[in-house]
């Protein structure tokens, strides 16, 4: 566009790319202003089982974007729920926004509820709170409780703030379980609450302001901590975490918690 002379600045055609502005204040493409880009957007989405999270599959096979109901602006999934995994989908229209929910630095946490077949004690669980190396590969430290067991079958609530890809089902794996059914509740403050499958509504733009500032000063913390002490040395070292008790686990504080829904 520059090349063609359809960019100006107060009149004056920009004539490189090279160009740095202040503000959009009198920039124009051919002669209209260039406005402001739109607040960003963010969607919860009740992602039934049998989605692909994606746009369009080769194999034919149905995706979210074919169940999405019609209206929604362009929007693009904040992480991936597998093809048989329901629950909690964030949907945004900003691209930026994306990225600072998808990054582990960013700590945000994704909380699920899986139903599993086999034998598994609290202590196994608590052990996660430490990691899980599987077959070469690292998971972070989950938190996990057993809510309920039903003959062969339990209940287990997981809290994590990676998501690798299949991270829950190939956990409870390596624990010996078989998983029949992943639900994800909650993405940060955003929870999946009553909404039923295939619903979709947006989050108030002032809860999305709100938890933008949360994950703003996380970041700047996150940054603080890496850079170099002040005469060279490297990044500050960060204590290792502690054995988890022998009691429940408890959740340590976040500021991404909350009882959001929209």
């Amino acid at each position: 566009m520059i090349a063609d002379g359809r960019v100006a600045i107060n009149g004056a055609v920009v004539e490189t790319p090279a160009t740095l502005i202040e503000s959009l204040h009198g920039l124009t493409v051919d002669g209209k202003p260039v406005q402001p880009p739109a607040p960003a957007r963010l969607f919860r989405y009740h992602k039934p089982a049998g989605l692909l999270t994606t746009e369009r599959d080769p194999k034919g096979r149905p995706t979210i974007y074919d169940r999405l109901p019609r209206g929604l602006p362009r929007v693009m999934p904040v992480g991936r729920l597998d093809l048989n995994t329901e629950g909690l989908l964030l949907l945004t229209t900003d691209g930026e926004l994306k990225r600072q929910l998808e990054l582990p630095s960013t700590g945000v946490p994704r909380t699920y509820r899986a139903r599993a077949y086999g034998q598994v004690t609290q202590a196994q669980l608590e052990e996660l709170m430490l990691g899980v190396e599987i077959e070469g590969i690292r998971y972070g430290s989950i938190n996990a409780n057993l809510e309920r067991r039903t003959g062969a079958n339990v209940w287990i609530e997981l809290t994590l703030t990676e998501g690798k890809n299949r991270e829950v089902r190939r956990v409870l794996e390596h624990l010996g379980l078989t998983v029949s059914r992943l639900i994800r509740t909650a993405y940060g403050p955003f929870q999946l609450a009553d909404m039923p499958a295939g619903e979709v509504d947006e989050v108030r733009q002032h809860d999305l302001v709100l938890f933008r500032k949360g994950l703003k000063q996380v970041t700047l913390r996150n940054g603080e901590r890496d850079q170099p002490k002040a005469g060279g040395g490297g990044p500050v070292t960060r204590s290792k975490p502690r054995a988890p008790s022998t009691t429940a686990p408890r959740r340590s504080p976040s500021p991404f918690r909350g009882g959001s829904k929209s």
